[in-house]
């Protein structure tokens, strides 16, 4: 059995920092050897891969590009209208991931429609998609990347988004059947939308390719107050034999990582950060 893999996810760890390569260094500079970006693109990825490699991270995971972020865009990949958007950003997304030696890019669904039923739009969107997918899926496979699912809760962090159960991914995902496609398991999102986290980890593991971690419902650090046993769902991921990284996607209520060195420390277990 071995011992879970954490990275930091350096678009909400060391907030303090003001760019991508400072919160790099600091990553390993904590000790982490893995880390994920949510939007890279603001930086040349020739500056971020120097970073990274001078930190001595692995980095981990991208996103594609959210769109229009003024017109509220959060993804496109789902957009009815927006599929050569979408296509224009994954081609920049597989540009940053192979030049930072990155190997899963998260496929960002994106959001209903403002003024838009989702019920109503539910077909056509999940059939935009599961379009995009296969076209994701062709190109992701020519360069040996794996694309992910991520679903958000639409209770408290995004109502209009429009992938937010697991349920509803591993559907999708069945439906392209695409091995290069596989699920991504936030924690703190799947226990907003469905709970049953013990039911549902056993169930969508196998499918899994990337797992992130923040306390419900604050979203701070696993040690933080909330309603998750982390030191419960951590044993159960090794015992289930996950393989894959725990992406530390939080807001840091207080020094941000010791929690795992103490975690960790009490259970009794080596802890790999990267």
């Amino acid at each position: 059995m071995a011992p879970l893999r954490f990275s930091a996810n350096v678009s909400w760890l060391f907030p303090e920092l003001p760019g991508l390569p400072a919160r790099l260094r600091a990553a390993g500079s904590s000790g982490f050897r893995a880390a994920e970006v949510g939007w890279p693109y603001a930086e040349p990825p020739e500056a971020l891969a120097r970073a990274a490699r001078e930190a001595g991270l692995q980095l981990v995971l991208i996103n594609t590009p959210p769109g229009d972020r003024e017109k509220g865009e959060m993804g496109l990949g789902a957009v009815p209208g927006r599929q050569a958007a979408f296509r224009e950003g994954l081609e920049q997304a597989v540009l940053y991931a192979k030049a930072l030696g990155c190997p899963r890019i998260h496929l960002m669904a994106g959001r209903v429609p403002q003024g838009a039923d989702r019920a109503a739009v539910r077909g056509e969107m999940e059939t935009v998609f599961l379009e995009n997918l296969r076209h994701a899926a062709g190109v992701l496979a020519q360069e040996n990347l794996v694309g992910l699912l991520e679903p958000i809760n639409t209770r408290l962090t995004d109502p209009q988004y429009f992938l937010d159960t697991p349920q509803q991914a591993a559907a999708i995902l069945q439906k392209v059947g695409r091995p290069n496609l596989q699920l991504q398991m936030d924690v703190f999102h799947w226990q907003i939308m469905d709970g049953n986290l013990t039911g549902n980890i056993r169930e969508f593991l196998p499918i899994v390719g990337h797992v992130q971690v923040a306390q419900v419902p604050g979203r701070g650090e696993p040690s933080s107050p909330g309603e998750l046993n982390f030191p419960y769902l951590f044993q159960l991921l090794e015992d289930e034999g996950y393989k894959g990284f725990v992406g530390c996607e939080y807001q840091p209520q207080g020094e941000g990582w010791p929690w795992g060195r103490e975690l960790w420390r009490d259970r009794g277990c080596f802890l790999l950060m990267g």
